[in-house]
């Protein structure tokens, strides 16, 4: 008989979980397992990459109403006789209003957006939370399943978030999983009772269908030179430096196109830079792409200008694809890149991050050299899948 497995995350918008996700669902054996994934909105472009084989529960009915503006929610719930899911609108959206920080905010504001959450039927062998917060409180509070796993993909201390509010979840847990061994160490660090329950699971990763994504056709310009940076549209991310290292090589007569590829709440921020430095030629949002690879490898060099990350996986990406690399020195970037033989790590600011680049520009044997130590990596983690079997067997 097929062990029953649930995932549950928040929605498919273009992230590195969201993308380690699908890669996941791809690699699972289905000969052996029956997989079901709850999403709390149906929608992401990688929506449209689920594996057939994968049951996608119904969105729950009441989320919606956390979704939408206060008022409007709030006559919605009186008019469908909720009076209790208005007071829990209400209730969230003082957390909403009152939180600067965006996890503490989510973490916060649980209690009143899980009362939109009915709990499933269904018992599961194991239910995994894909993401840290609302997905992991999720499998604690509202499924049956014998073994609850919580994945965590980020630099837990970072991203700014309360322990206290989630110690309780992660002691009904039976694992915690993070993407590298930096996460691992936070989290035994923060979390020192929970120390046996941490492991480590790298991001799936396919370079055969990396490789074969990247052949398709781009409007990348080959001309003067081309630089990628692939990511969310948000602090973490740093894009501001790219495009003040951008201006400075401007400055310096270079003809540039810098890609950045994604879309996310800094978007019209961005936006508003690049107008008020006159780089609208050099420095171009091309928005959620589909298929970001084609960028990748098309671009002369790949830039990431992070404040942090738990692994990044476009950085594994560029690698595969043999790209020449800059990035700026979060902690784990230690795990993916050593300086000087396969990329360059450089501080986090944008004359570093201009320095770097204009390194790489001028000198044509370091960038051969990185490309040539990057050919002979072996970058595929599809063996990543075994520890999950092993855990839940």
């Amino acid at each position: 008989m097929k062990k029953k497995l649930l995932f549950v995350m928040s929605n498919l918008h273009c992230g590195g979980a969201e993308k380690s996700l699908i890669s996941l669902l791809h690699a699972i054996d289905y000969g052996k397992y029956e997989v079901d994934l709850f999403l709390f909105k149906h929608e992401g472009m990688f929506f449209d990459k689920l594996p057939k084989e994968v049951t996608v529960l119904h969105a729950p009915d009441d989320y919606p109403y956390f979704d939408m503006p206060i008022k409007a929610a709030a006559l919605g719930c009186v008019k469908a006789g909720r009076i209790d899911l208005a007071l829990s609108r209400i209730g969230a959206g003082y957390v909403f209003k009152t939180e600067k920080n965006t996890a503490r905010r989510e973490q916060r504001a649980w209690k009143y957006v899980a009362r939109s959450f009915r709990p499933l039927a269904k018992t599961y062998d194991a239910a995994f939370g894909y993401l840290e917060k609302s997905p992991i409180y999720y499998i604690v509070e509202k499924v049956k399943a014998a073994v609850k796993i919580g994945f965590i993909h980020n630099d837990y201390d970072k991203l700014g978030m309360d322990p206290r509010i989630d110690y309780d979840y992660f002691d009904k847990l039976d694992k915690i999983v993070t993407v590298s061994e930096e996460c691992v160490t936070i989290l035994k660090e923060r979390f020192p009772l929970f120390g046996h329950k941490v492991e480590l699971m790298h991001n799936i990763v396919s370079p055969a269908t990396i490789v074969d994504m990247a052949s398709a056709n781009t409007n990348i310009a080959r001309s003067g030179v081309t630089v990628a940076s692939v990511g969310r549209l948000n602090y973490q991310k740093g894009f501001p430096l790219a495009i003040e290292a951008c201006e400075r090589l401007v400055k310096d007569g270079y003809e540039v196109r810098w890609y950045i590829v994604g879309d996310g709440e800094e978007k019209d921020r961005l936006a508003r830079l690049i107008a008020e430095k006159g780089l609208q030629h050099s420095v171009i949002l091309t928005g959620l792409q589909e298929n970001p690879y084609p960028y990748i490898k098309h671009c002369d060099i790949y830039v990431q200008t992070s404040m942090f990350e738990g692994r990044c996986l476009t950085i594994t990406e560029a690698k595969i694809l043999n790209k020449p690399i800059v990035s700026t020195n979060f902690k784990v970037i230690y795990d993916q890149l050593v300086h000087e033989q396969n990329g360059l790590i450089v501080e986090q600011d944008a004359l570093a991050v201009y320095a770097g680049i204009k390194r790489l520009l001028e000198d044509e044997r370091l960038r051969s050299r990185f490309v040539d130590n990057l050919k002979k990596e072996s970058l595929g983690t599809e063996q990543e899948i075994d520890k999950l079997y092993r855990w839940i067997s």
